[in-house]
């Protein structure tokens, strides 16, 4: 990310009570000069935090590091790392070593580059291990499995991505080839597993995530503006579900639906895949309120209780009333 500069007096005057504040390569050589004291003086520094967050730079620029680091660019050099953190490549070079020593990145293209390690995934599997989503989850994918045949996913939001945290891949060998590992993570906005994940967003704070004027279009169908994002969410929220058929990914089709928690806000998405590009109407019905089914009963499992009006709770009803599951 890179610092806007202006122009101007270097220094503003604050009012009463507040310091000034200072040009960014000053701002910079004050964090570092005020870490270093820290750790000259740590009896102070444990004073100073009873009073105040304190924010150790070095940590901060490292886990800064690690974050630039994506499924699109997964191969990042120092120059480019110390022009989006705004910090001399000295000091990048020397955060990339110490990360490069723990296990958290390593050296790809000939040395003059890094990738993330298997200690950053190591972190992951950790805190997927952790959430009860997964633990309560697991079970009911591969009950929905059973029952239709089909890969079923359960998928989280973090930002603008969808993250697969759990599956249960289906045991039918014609069906091998559609397969989505634990940590994929794919375009929310191009994805009904994203559209679904946002249904509790207002306009204003989809705007806040995707402030630009044209959204990165996959298909034809991928929503192109915000307005477009927000009408497709509004929907599926208020049918309480979502099918994609090759909207996303030729060949493949989706249903999906929310979970949510005790407060009632949606945490996760339970999706069942088709390996064709469309459904036939036979089999959609059947497998909408299976998927509903089963996104209910994981909700309930974190303490949610639908409302009468809920309606994912009303195309699982349809499935209890049929013994489907």
């Amino acid at each position: 990310m890179v610092t806007k500069q202006t122009t101007g007096p270097a220094r503003r005057s604050a009012g009463p009570g507040k310091r000034a504040a200072l040009p960014p390569e000053e701002t910079a050589a004050a964090v570092d000069a005020a870490g270093a004291n820290a750790e000259a003086n740590p009896e102070a520094d444990e004073e100073g935090a009873g009073a105040s967050t304190y924010l150790v730079p070095g940590l901060e620029r490292g886990l800064r590091i690690l974050a630039e680091f994506s499924a699109r660019e997964p191969v990042l050099g120092a120059p480019e790392l110390s022009r989006r953190i705004g910090i001399p490549r000295t000091t990048t070079f020397r955060l990339l070593q110490t990360l490069e020593a723990l296990g958290f990145i390593e050296r790809a293209n000939g040395d003059r580059q890094y990738r993330l390690s298997v200690a950053v995934l190591r972190l992951g599997f950790e805190y997927l291990s952790s959430l009860e989503l997964t633990d309560f989850g697991t079970p009911l994918l591969e009950r929905l499995r059973d029952a239709t045949g089909l890969s079923t996913h359960l998928l989280i939001r973090d930002g603008r991505d969808v993250v697969f945290v759990a599956k249960a891949q289906t045991r039918e060998p014609m069906f091998s080839s559609v397969k989505v590992h634990v940590g994929t993570r794919l375009p929310a906005h191009a994805t009904v597993h994203g559209q679904v994940l946002m249904g509790d967003l207002t306009l204003a704070e989809l705007r806040t995530l995707y402030p630009e004027k044209q959204l990165e279009r996959y298909t034809e169908r991928t929503p192109a503006t915000v307005a477009d994002l927000y009408a497709r969410v509004r929907e599926f929220a208020q049918q309480g579900y979502a099918v994609s058929e090759a909207s996303f990914e030729t060949g493949i089709s989706v249903v999906s639906a929310p979970v949510r928690d005790q407060s009632g806000r949606i945490v996760a998405a339970l999706t069942a895949t088709v390996p064709r590009s469309d459904i036939g109407e036979a089999e959609r019905a059947p497998l909408v309120a299976a998927v509903c089914a089963a996104a209910i009963d994981l909700s309930a499992r974190l303490n949610y209780r639908p409302a009468a009006s809920d309606p994912t709770a009303a195309q699982a009803a349809r499935t209890r009333n049929t013994h489907a599951i």
